[in-house]
């Protein structure tokens, strides 16, 4: 029985049921789980240790790639069982007990987790849990196929003391040869990463492993969770033609050709829409060093305009997952998965020259952008990879919708009560309203910039009028701090940050 999946006859004992293998934790253990933006995330043992912690107490320390799917961060953060969390999340319950301060939340950017890992910095995982395909004979090795991610599960394995697999009979064999594992060498003495182009293949296609260190498998037959991103809408889209129209300028400009340079994307609806806006432009020959393909990825490939796509997760709709499944021979070699570390390196990026498009949840009139924290204090998800991009690639956009909670809030600010990335790390601010480049620019030429090409008409008087204000008073970077947040203090006291311009005066809308 499933021999297909098992290649190795010695593992067949190791079979057993998802309650049976939760016995293997103990609480203050160290976990690392599959799982990276709701993809090839581990579906049994989680519920089994909700289900386990119903009876007495459990509480570990939860590592993974990225956000987990089928609802499994909340769960177990609503059980007590996640004391301590990183490097993302996305789960509305386990937000509310990180923000409560009841869950331990570390934000990380996806690139380091491994490296801090493997440097003895963090706590050494106790036990891997690893979705897979499939797990094969590699000389006296097992190599454990992982299913539509690969996040941090090579390190893991490389670490824990135990290993639990989860086969996944619902991803196909036909993923088999779709990832390329590598991981970097200990320094000192670590050798350069040796990729030169997005579609080359450096490593193995398994996850090797001594077959000794697995303590359980257990038998799944559950699908990832579908992504949740919305479909493109007017903003979304005006948001793309600003972005298609710069990058056509690039072009004519001589300073990169029609197949641009590898297009990476973060996970969300902004960007996905961005990149579905590039469907039937009139690039060609497209490439992409990202750290999540979207449906936007998938239709690019299948317009023709994407020629490779390498990425660590696969995060698809329910009938692009499906649609992406049936045909995996049209894709497999045009897809290629690795691990986080790789996915996300400063040292590539940077070779590679990529072009990073992420989402703000706010920026300043500066250009430093919070992509994290509502309001300055409350996460919302995390930095993700925006910044290991962002900081390394050749071109840095960062695209948001230029208001929020129906023109409530402004996503233009005076100065962003978080930040996370940092003015120096930003080259292109892009709302519907237009866009703003603001290489080779000053902070004084940045502010009239900004407002004018991204912010809100609504809220642009009150810019200007905070600019002008601060201007007199000097500096490189000019503000007026005592009223620097009085935006966000205004819209915690009152629901909103819009001022009412009268007469040169501002008036305060108390009622909306």
């Amino acid at each position: 029985m499933h021999e297909d999946r098992i290649r190795l006859p010695a593992l067949m004992d190791k079979v057993m049921t998802a309650a049976d293998a939760a016995r293997l934790f103990r609480s203050g253990m160290t976990v690392g789980m599959s799982g990276f933006t709701r993809a090839g995330d581990a579906k049994a043992l989680p519920l089994a240790l909700v289900e386990r912690a119903r009876s007495e107490p459990l509480a570990l320390t939860l590592i993974t790639g990225a956000s987990l799917g089928s609802d499994s961060d909340g769960l177990m953060a609503n059980a007590g069982v996640v004391a301590r969390r990183m490097p993302f999340q996305s789960d509305a319950a386990l937000r509310r007990k990180i923000n409560s301060g009841e869950v331990m939340f570390i934000d990380q950017h996806l690139s380091e987790t491994a490296e801090q890992l493997r440097g003895g910095s963090l706590t050494p995982v106790d036990i891997a849990v690893i979705e897979a395909v499939a797990i094969t004979r590699q000389g006296d090795a097992a190599g454990i196929v992982p299913t539509m991610s690969v996040g941090n599960s090579a390190s893991f394995a490389a670490q824990a003391a135990q290993v639990v697999i989860e086969i996944n009979l619902s991803a196909p064999l036909a993923l088999e040869g779709l990832h390329d594992i590598y991981l970097p060498a200990q320094r000192p003495g670590r050798e350069p990463i040796p990729l030169t182009h997005t579609g080359q293949r450096i490593g193995a296609a398994t996850i090797d492993i001594d077959p000794a260190r697995i303590a359980a498998i257990v038998i799944t037959d559950s699908p990832d969770s579908p992504s949740n991103v919305l479909p493109p809408d007017a903003e979304t889209q005006a948001i793309a033609g600003h972005i298609i129209a710069f990058l056509e300028a690039e072009v004519a400009a001589g300073r990169m050709g029609p197949e641009l340079l590898p297009l990476q994307a973060g996970i969300g609806t902004i960007a996905n829409a961005v990149l579905h806006g590039l469907t039937g432009s009139s690039f060609r020959n497209l490439s992409m060093y990202s750290e999540v393909l979207q449906d936007s990825a998938i239709e690019l490939l299948d317009s023709g305009q994407l020629g490779m796509a390498s990425a660590s997760s696969i995060t698809l709709s329910a009938a692009m997952h499906e649609r992406f499944l049936r045909d995996i021979g049209r894709y497999r070699d045009r897809v290629v998965l690795r691990p986080q570390e790789i996915s996300n390196h400063p040292e590539l990026v940077k070779r590679l020259g990529v072009i990073a498009l992420n989402t703000a949840l706010e920026f300043d009139i500066y250009g430093n952008v919070n992509s994290t924290h509502v309001g300055g204090t409350h996460m919302m998800n995390g930095i993700g990879g925006s910044g290991d991009f962002a900081r390394n690639g050749q071109l840095s956009f960062f695209v948001s919708k230029s208001v929020a909670k129906d023109g409530a809030i402004s996503s233009v600010v005076p100065m962003t009560p978080h930040v996370d990335h940092t003015e120096h790390d930003v080259d292109v601010l892009v709302t519907e309203w237009g866009l703003a480049d603001l290489r080779g620019l000053a902070p004084r030429e940045r502010a009239p910039l900004i407002i004018e090409r991204c912010a809100h008409p609504d809220y642009r008087p009150q810019l200007r009028a905070y600019l002008e204000e601060a201007l007199p008073r000097g500096g490189q970077t000019p503000h007026v701090l005592e009223k620097a947040y009085s935006w966000h203090t205004r819209y915690r006291e009152q629901g909103t940050m819009r001022e009412l311009w009268q007469g040169g005066n501002y008036k305060k809308l108390l009622n909306q």
